[in-house]
């Protein structure tokens, strides 16, 4: 990664970024300890044990969302923090949210009472559980060996549940996150073989960065060397669409978001997250070439 690119980037996130990205900002990039991401996490957390207060800033509710739990344990894995007692207050939390086929749904009724973006409302009063975010919690779990009751019905939800031939990036990312750390590997291979499979013949990879609409491209599916998904690219592919990514840093030192936000601060924390996203991929892949 250019300096120049870093340091835009760096500039952008201190002049609009979260507080939030902006300490992780400094654990990934300046050495600086983990303590002050996980107090800003802390404020996310509610009384229940859940995560909320837009830790996902596409919903502005301030109670706990089953989202905002997997937003959290992404964080807290990205710095090794799953022994802080956060985790095991929010599996607790998702105990009382679990349908009784073992997951927990995409979203709940009680977040289109705020300001949301539409994929967020539901007037079901008792939403279905879905692959997202069951999947991606369960897998972060396991990751980090957390033991909790949750698990145990939650990881057969999830192998009853996860269709390769079924949904697209926000359904097959987090059954890959489940599948990379399932009991049981020799079941978890082929069913990730076959969604490796279907990301090709769906056509689900967006590889021209010039093109408009809510896509997915390479780095998204594969955002570091060592991602499951890493072995459906050929190099050039990676290569490509690291250029491309590089490129379409905005004047400000910021990336834009490719959907309509709730508002314009909400644009602003996303860019952020972007931001800090892409400098982390670039990261990533400049250190595996090096």
């Amino acid at each position: 990664m250019s300096q120049s690119v870093f340091n835009r980037a760096v500039d952008f996130l201190y002049r609009n970024g979260r507080l939030l990205e902006k300490h992780l900002l400094a654990y990934h990039f300046f050495g600086k300890p983990q303590f002050p991401v996980l107090r800003s996490l802390h404020a996310y957390q509610n009384p229940d044990g859940g995560f909320g207060n837009a830790l996902e800033p596409d919903k502005r509710f301030p109670g706990s969302t089953p989202i905002d739990v997997a937003t959290a344990f992404h964080i807290l894995d990205e710095i090794n923090g799953f022994t802080d007692p956060m985790v095991l207050r929010a599996c607790d939390y998702l105990m009382t949210i679990t349908t009784p086929d073992g997951g927990v749904p995409f979203t709940l009724p009680a977040v289109k009472t705020y300001p949301c973006a539409p994929w967020w409302m539901t007037d079901d009063p008792h939403p279905a559980a879905s692959i997202n975010p069951t999947a991606e919690i369960c897998g972060l779990l396991l990751k980090h060996q957390v033991e909790h009751a949750w698990l145990d019905k939650a990881i057969a939800y999830c192998w009853e549940n996860i269709d390769p031939e079924q949904g697209g990036f926000h359904d097959l990312m987090p059954a890959v996150t489940f599948l990379a750390h399932a009991p049981g590997p020799s079941k978890a291979e082929p069913i990730l073989d076959r969604i490796k499979e279907v990301i090709i013949e769906k056509n689900l990879v967006a590889f021209d960065r010039k093109a408009g609409g809510y896509v997915q491209f390479p780095l998204d599916w594969a955002p570091t060397p060592s991602h499951p998904l890493r072995s459906i690219f050929s190099e050039q592919q990676i290569q490509d669409d690291l250029q491309f990514l590089r490129n379409s840093q905005q004047e400000d030192g910021g990336w834009e978001i490719n959907w309509e936000p709730v508002s314009t601060a909400v644009a602003l924390e996303w860019r952020g997250i972007k931001t800090l996203k892409n400098l982390r991929i670039l990261q990533a892949y400049d250190h595996a070439d090096g």
